[in-house]
């Protein structure tokens, strides 16, 4: 095994890295660090310290076929806070913290009501909800128990494990308690459509919603109407607001607002049914 400096651990890693990242010298760092178990900051002020870096061509390999960063160093930033994520669940991207964002507008922070997430993911929704409204209470559903090992891992880490009740079931099936708010970033992708390589490691059930796309969200509206819900929080794709106002059309509710993400596309909405 080779001992280098950090900086030409880096050049190489940069080197490697040229065809396939966007940020080639910062995926390195990232690589660097996960094998180091140094943060960035420390490769800057250390470039000239020699080191062994095990594995690191392994892990450049793994990028150079488009494995996603997080899935390779087991990590993933969200909310400003570090998770754990696997190829279990999908990658959390930022615009699912405007999802948050706006739904945390419209919920009292001393509020008790009950909050439930159809299809957990990695947890950080849940987490992230239960961080900020301190007295209410959780119950989030996965249909994949890969996704939900996942989630423990996360619950653990963040002290979320008597906060939050998981259940393995589809949506809401089996769940019997009142639910107050329910959100979700489900599956919205049309099927057949082609996505990025780097989607492909990700877990397909997760990003497919049907043959329109658009059938989980239409089930979780239908849902909320009959479990009398108060707010219904959902990410969908950028092309589906047309359709979810025609759905909405025949319905009677308070609200309907819908969002954009960062790159000012359609990506979700905040639906409230009732006071």
């Amino acid at each position: 095994m080779s001992k280098y400096s950090i900086e030409d651990w880096l050049t190489l890693g940069e080197r490697a890295l040229n065809k396939t990242a966007e940020r080639p010298r910062r995926e390195a760092e990232i690589l660097l660090s996960c094998i180091l178990n140094k943060d960035r900051l420390y490769l800057i002020t250390h470039n000239d310290e020699m080191v062994y870096a095990p594995d690191f061509d392994q892990l450049l390999m793994r990028r150079n076929s488009h494995e996603p960063i997080e899935y390779i160093t087991s990590s993933v930033s969200f909310f400003s806070q570090d998770f754990f994520i696997a190829s279990g669940a999908l990658i959390p991207r930022p615009e699912t913290e405007i999802l948050i964002e706006k739904l945390l507008e419209k919920v009292d922070k001393s509020s008790q009501e009950q909050i439930v997430e159809v299809g957990i993911g990695s947890g950080v929704i849940s987490i992230v909800l239960a961080q900020h409204l301190l007295e209410a209470s959780f119950i989030a559903s996965d249909i994949s128990l890969d996704a939900i090992k996942i989630a423990k891992i996360n619950l653990m880490r963040k002290e979320m494990m008597k906060r939050i009740k998981i259940v393995h079931t589809d949506l809401l099936e089996g769940i019997q308690e009142k639910i107050d708010i329910l959100v979700s970033n489900p599956p919205y992708i049309e099927d057949g459509i082609v996505l990025e390589q780097n989607l492909s490691f990700e877990p397909q059930n997760a990003l497919y919603g049907g043959s329109v796309g658009d059938e989980i969200l239409r089930r979780l509206i239908d849902e909320a109407f009959e479990r009398d819900v108060r707010i219904l929080a959902c990410e969908m794709g950028y092309d589906q607001k047309s359709k979810i106002e025609s759905y909405l059309e025949a319905k009677t509710f308070l609200s309907l607002a819908f969002y954009k993400d960062y790159a000012g596309f359609d990506r979700g909405f905040i639906l409230e049914l009732r006071r």
